[in-house]
């Protein structure tokens, strides 16, 4: 009886009415194939393993691993459909939520190499071929990720309101500013406490490319985010580090101090997470998902 967590060739059917959606690369082991049991992904789809063909003994020494999939409507992830589709921020929002969360219960048990968004091969056999192409480099970079978890380290700058008064015509002064004269006044106060942010802020990602270098193995940096995404603040640095599990706690503390005397700043670390930051650039032409977008690159 086959094992259908490591599908044979004569598994690999095409079916027309699906597609193969991949999340993710796993080393093929008993603890990402019980990470994926009765786990629903995206669609509700059933996620499963699809391994490799297990080379003859003795012919290759680099550890199994294998795509995190689900086979999902061609219906609605065909390309065509799938441009329409991404402009849907409801039904994106929704296909990243349920992706993401395959991504975690599996980082929750074991080492993972996330893929992109909407990773989609023409079937399970193509699917394979591509697995099979490229497993050394997935071998490798899941050796790279082993027991470290991404943290994110983000820098904000808050808001310099313009004061209500200045020492010139504030309560107890002993002169008096006409209106317009009390608003430049205001406003160069304003400018003033901006620049003090700002050089607090350039001291403050020092202290964090201090402190974090002593912890991290890889480091990405990502453009600093703009609108909604940053809120009221401005968000000024926007860090991915990849950091061995049994640092992070000190990693935490470390940085949870950097920015404790400077006023205007805040210091934001999330995490863990997987490390979508270290994935795997995207695979040569000829390895291209047959339908939708390849496999991200290092992004944080």
């Amino acid at each position: 009886m086959s094992d259908p967590a490591h599908p044979t060739k004569a598994q690999h059917m095409s079916d027309p009415a699906h597609l193969t959606y991949v999340y993710a690369v796993v080393p093929d082991t008993g603890r990402a194939r019980t990470a994926v049991e009765d786990l629903r992904g995206v669609s509700g789809a059933a996620v499963t393993l699809l391994g490799e063909d297990a080379p003859p003994e003795g012919e290759d020494a680099t550890p199994p691993v294998a795509f995190v999939i689900s086979r999902v409507s061609s219906d609605e992830f065909d390309e065509r459909t799938l441009k329409t589709r991404f402009e849907d921020l409801e039904w994106l929002e929704d296909i990243a939520r349920a992706h993401h969360e395959v991504v975690q219960a599996i980082a929750r048990q074991d080492t993972v190499l996330p893929l992109r968004l909407a990773t989609l091969y023409q079937d399970d056999e193509r699917a394979h071929e591509a697995l099979t192409a490229q497993r050394h480099v997935f071998a490798e970079r899941i050796g790279l990720l082993r027991d470290r978890s991404e943290w994110g380290v983000k820098l904000y700058i808050g808001e310099a309101g313009i004061p209500e008064h200045s020492a010139a015509d504030g309560p107890g002064s002993t002169g008096t500013l006409s209106p317009g004269k009390a608003y430049l006044q205001r406003r160069r106060a304003q400018h003033s406490t901006r620049e003090d942010h700002y050089r607090h802020a350039q001291e403050a990602a020092q202290r964090i490319d201090a402190v974090a270098s002593r912890f991290r193995t890889h480091r990405v940096r990502h453009p600093a985010q703009r609108g909604e995404l940053a809120g009221p603040e401005e968000n000024v640095l926007n860090d991915a580090y990849l950091v061995p599990d049994d640092m992070t706690e000190s990693f935490r503390a470390a940085l949870d101090a950097v920015a404790a005397d400077l006023d205007g700043v805040r210091v934001e670390v999330t995490g863990p997470w997987a490390p979508y930051s270290f994935a795997m650039p995207p695979p040569s032409p000829s390895e291209a998902p047959r339908t939708g977008v390849a496999p991200n690159g290092p992004a944080p």
